[in-house]
């Protein structure tokens, strides 16, 4: 799977080559042109939102999105992953606050939560039956510190850190400049990591905050599913082995440890993408705008 934010390996061509495809009627065309993007679409809109339901919902707005706006697509001002991700950053900067962010106000509220948590001490047999929830604990509870985070704060560092978005690509996407981005970038994970250094035991082993001593709580308080996992399921590769990233296996600075944290999450697959693809190309009116052949 092609990483659409790096600079030198992404293929802009095969975007140009589906685009002229689909914008000739070609169904084959489009879906691949899909296919390209939906997978990291989704990832981005899982991350900012912190519910599979919703996220999967914000892909198919943004797919539609892209569909119907496709005739508007000028190669001559700038890259179609520009384009793409220009709307899709937009789109969901723009939607109306979902559940978690209305439930989650700041890192102050969040880990007044995490600590309200009761702590279980777990022997080495419970501690390694629970080991997939601890897994699950502790993406669940990075994922709800993101969502403390500004929208802003909160889409740059995915791009930006997790996704190790290339800085001159999301200057573009932005609309800012390359050095305005990375001040950005800094200043996100400034306030992030602060918080986490002083709360989380993940890094700073000084903090009592400890994923498995929180995972029975995190269960009986229901933020943790053992029979339907959020995060630790429905995957094949890690982000940080998707993007290629280049974080070595030596890590030199707290930041980059804080960084490769969350590099370390699940790349997550939508199973029902092909259906929302299907859906998508099959709508009679998509079809009418753009004549899509019927091809198999």
């Amino acid at each position: 799977m092609e990483n659409p934010f790096s600079h030198s390996k992404y293929s802009d061509e095969k975007d140009l080559e589906f685009l002229s495809l689909a914008l000739a009627g070609d169904k084959k065309g489009l879906s691949q042109l899909i296919k390209r993007h939906q997978q990291y679409i989704y990832n981005i809109a899982l991350k900012m939102i912190n519910n599979v339901d919703d996220a999967k919902d914000v892909t198919q707005e943004v797919l539609l999105k892209l569909i119907t706006n496709l005739g508007k697509y000028d190669a001559a001002k700038g890259k179609f992953r520009t384009w793409l991700y220009r709307i899709t950053f937009n789109h969901i900067l723009n939607i109306k606050k979902q559940k978690y962010e209305q439930l989650v106000t700041g890192f102050d509220s969040f880990f007044g939560l995490i600590e309200n948590s009761p702590i279980h001490d777990l022997n080495e047999v419970e501690e390694k039956e629970m080991q997939e929830f601890i897994e699950e604990s502790k993406m669940a509870c990075m994922a709800g510190m993101l969502m403390c985070l500004s929208r802003e704060q909160r889409i740059i560092y995915i791009v930006g850190e997790v996704f190790e978005i290339d800085h001159n690509i999301a200057s573009e996407i932005f609309e800012i400049t390359p050095a305005n981005f990375r001040q950005k970038l800094s200043r996100t994970r400034k306030d992030l990591y602060q918080w986490m250094h002083n709360k989380c035991g993940l890094v700073n082993k000084e903090n009592s905050c400890r994923c498995k001593k929180k995972t029975k709580g995190f269960i009986a308080n229901g933020w943790v599913n053992p029979v339907d996992l959020k995060w630790n399921s429905d995957y094949h590769q890690s982000i940080i082995e998707v993007t290629n990233s280049k974080i070595e296996s030596t890590l030199l600075t707290i930041d980059d440890l804080y960084a490769k944290l969350y590099k370390d999450h699940p790349f997550k697959i939508d199973k029902t993408s092909n259906n929302i693809i299907d859906e998508i190309i099959n709508n009679k009116e998509l079809k009418s705008i753009f004549r899509l052949n019927k091809q198999e």
